[in-house]
């Protein structure tokens, strides 16, 4: 027999997974950018209805553009997990951008592309100290395309690992996206999965693995910022995942 309470507590736990698969927490930088939409759909509501339920339908776009999930990041300081949401687009052997400072030889490149339904929120891909970060203003090619790498505006972050490797993520704008921003200075320490950063309105992400670390992840996979693990860095064993704020 079950009783009251259990069942209770069953219908309300089903209550919050369902409203939790919906309702996102959001970054702060969206909430300006969302009272523009708001006040500009209520506008569009005196002129003409239907406007106003298009105005509608881009506000709730606004809100789950700048959404910033909870995720389970696995805590394991031999992974690299992916910077950002959305799908590898390209993997192979580039050089890093000179600005970081890193030798220049070809590292294996992993280019992780964000379009504007993804979550844009970008997290460290390893633990590291944060030996270098570089803008590079620049062009706003298509971010999907092999050349955006070179040619797109560009925020770039060098890591250095606790075995003194390093590791370069790069943030790049992409056709559409006209803002960078990246919340971390030079000296600083970051986890796996910390939030370093913000994109708008669709890019692309590019993680440059330390020589010798070979890619897990395939063209075309889907990617979750913080938990899809990209490589290995030859540390066995994995430890069970813990959520970050």
């Amino acid at each position: 027999m079950v009783w009251a309470p259990d069942r209770e507590w069953k219908q309300e736990h089903r209550r919050m997974t369902m409203w939790g698969t919906f309702l996102k927490p959001m970054h702060p930088e969206g909430y300006r950018f969302l009272g523009v939409f708001g006040l500009v759909t209520l506008v569009l509501f005196l002129v003409w209805e239907p406007l106003g339920w298009l105005g509608l339908g881009l506000t709730v776009w606004c809100y789950y553009f700048f959404r910033d999930p909870r995720r389970a990041v696995p805590q394991d300081d031999g992974l690299v997990v992916s910077p950002a949401d959305g799908v590898v687009s390209l993997i192979g052997p580039a050089v890093p951008p000179a600005e970081l400072g890193m030798e220049p030889v070809a590292l294996t490149r992993v280019s992780v592309f964000m379009s504007v339904f993804d979550c844009h929120v970008n997290r460290a891909p390893v633990a590291g100290r944060v030996l270098a970060v570089a803008y590079r203003p620049g062009r706003f090619f298509n971010a999907s395309l092999d050349k955006a790498s070179e040619h797109n505006e560009r925020n770039g972050l060098c890591l250095e690992l606790a075995d003194g490797r390093r590791l370069a993520v790069v943030q790049i704008a992409g056709l559409v996206a006209r803002r960078i921003l990246c919340w971390t200075r030079e000296g600083q320490s970051l986890r796996t999965g910390e939030r370093f950063g913000l994109i708008r309105f669709g890019s692309r992400l590019d993680v440059y693995l330390p020589a010798g670390v070979e890619p897990l992840v395939a063209v075309g996979q889907t990617m979750v910022a913080g938990e899809t693990v990209i490589a290995e860095l030859g540390r066995a064993g994995r430890a069970r995942p813990a959520l970050v704020d």
